[in-house]
């Protein structure tokens, strides 16, 4: 958990600098609803808080548009922590990815803010470092951009100059964070690497067969939160598959879901609902497997 942590510090500073010190003030406020809504359960039980919920208030806060009211930001976490989390029976126990379960329940409750209000970076040398919020206001992130046809510059979507949530804009420095956590075996590499070869190669199929909406595979991996989602939410271990065959298969439906529901619905973004809709299959999936092995050991010993 302390490594995802260390991982997520450059994203964070990268936050603050395109977004101002607003950012940090919203990541201050969400760790410590996050630390009490934990506690709260925990301390029935004598039980410690762990720092899993930092990550999770880390990852959380990140995914988040700028500009979302700090009350709307604490009703998230907490009904993540709560129901996303504790009702299972607390840590190592959760079906669902906590952060996702709070920002899918703030997404569908409050669409407006968490789906059309956008700003963009703050320009200048210091950026944000000099401001506490952005004040030009957007409409559309990169990613609804690129699903309207419109190009939009790599540039820019590996820099992080555009708008979108607080930690997904920088591919570099999400790539980077999520390599470290990667050879730090804080990530199963499995996931990433089936995750990738999914989305690109049915992102490519739309793409060359002139699915409407469908852009070219490489602005859709670097644009919106596909990166952001697959390295720090895909691989949370408690929710994806146990099992190796499974991670394999786990990671490239969250590929080919994203793909679908971005292309087909009427969101521009499908990373969330993918991770959740895989973390449903995850544990059937696991049983059959391990159910298949049992098959086969028996099998060979007759």
């Amino acid at each position: 958990m302390k490594r995802v942590l260390y991982a997520l510090v450059p994203v964070v500073i990268a936050s603050v600098y395109f977004f101002g010190w607003r950012s940090l003030v919203t990541l201050v406020v969400v760790s410590v609803a996050g630390f009490l809504t934990e506690y709260a359960f925990t301390r029935t039980y004598k039980e410690p808080v762990t720092s899993a919920v930092f990550v999770t208030s880390f990852l959380f806060t990140l995914s988040l548009p700028p500009t979302l009211p700090l009350w709307m930001a604490l009703v998230g976490i907490v009904f993540g922590v709560t129901f996303g989390k504790m009702v299972f029976g607390g840590f190592g126990r959760n079906i669902f990815n906590p952060a996702l379960v709070g920002r899918a329940f703030i997404y569908v409750s409050f669409p407006v803010h968490m789906n059309s209000i956008w700003t963009e970076p703050v320009r200048g040398m210091v950026g944000g470092f000099a401001r506490f919020a952005p004040d030009a206001v957007t409409q559309a992130t990169p990613l609804r951009l690129l699903k309207e046809g419109v190009e939009v510059a790599w540039s820019k979507l590996l820099f992080g100059n555009t708008a979108g949530c607080l930690g997904e804009t920088s591919a570099v420095l999400v790539t980077l964070g999520g390599l470290y956590i990667v050879w730090k075996k804080a990530a199963n590499y499995r996931i990433v690497v089936s995750g990738l070869i999914g989305m690109l190669l049915i992102q490519s199929i739309f793409w060359k067969s002139g699915v409407q909406g469908a852009t070219d595979p490489v602005s859709a991996l670097l644009s919106g939160s596909f990166l952001f989602g697959l390295f720090f939410f895909a691989t949370e271990p408690i929710s994806a598959s146990q099992l190796n065959e499974g991670r394999w298969i786990y990671g490239a439906l969250i590929g080919v879901l994203t793909v679908i529901i971005r292309t087909f619905s009427g969101w521009a973004e499908g990373m969330m609902f993918a991770i959740l809709l895989a973390n449903i299959f995850a544990p059937i999936m696991d049983y059959g497997l391990r159910t298949l092995r049992s098959k086969r050991k028996t099998a060979e010993a007759q």
